[in-house]
């Protein structure tokens, strides 16, 4: 699959842009990002493509990674992630077909379903590989999202 018409990249943050671990400590959670997925979310900005992070929870620790990296787009605490993924394509007034939405797990499928264009890491739910468009050879939170980030630049003539 081509993926040359993207014009929103929207991310899964738990096993996607993370490796799903979730330490608690006596200040809350904090989460491991990978500084290779945020330099290619970061090139997808600068070339005009918009990210967003569509989470079922929402941490300051995300919010934080998110505010570094420049992504504004921000859907955390959804419980409904199809319904998040409609509304920030008819927020920014695109098509669906033009979203490209990558998770890892169960719930993430409806999205995938709305989206145009669908990916996951390597080590995402059988269920997950199943419907994805593209399916990177790394793991989630180990450079996946840099792969399809990549992906979408390069299709892109960039």
């Amino acid at each position: 699959m081509k993926f040359d018409n993207v014009k929103l990249f929207a991310i899964d943050v738990d096993g996607t842009l993370t490796d799903g671990k979730l330490v608690y400590g006596p200040s809350g959670v904090s989460q491991a990002f990978n500084a290779k997925d945020g330099a290619g979310i970061m090139r997808l900005l600068e070339k005009g493509v918009e990210v967003a992070f569509v989470s079922f929870r929402d941490f300051t620790c995300t919010r934080r990674r998110a505010s570094d990296l420049g992504v504004k787009l921000l859907c955390l605490g959804s419980l409904d992630k199809a319904v998040s993924v409609r509304e920030l394509a008819e927020h920014l007034h695109i098509p669906l077909s033009s979203v490209l939405f990558m998770g890892d797990d169960r719930k993430d499928i409806p999205a995938m379903e709305i989206a145009g264009m669908s990916a996951c890491p390597r080590d995402a739910a059988d269920e997950v590989r199943a419907v994805c468009s593209a399916v990177a050879d790394s793991n989630g939170g180990s450079g996946a999202v840099r792969e399809i980030a990549e992906m979408i630049l390069e299709d892109s003539g960039e």
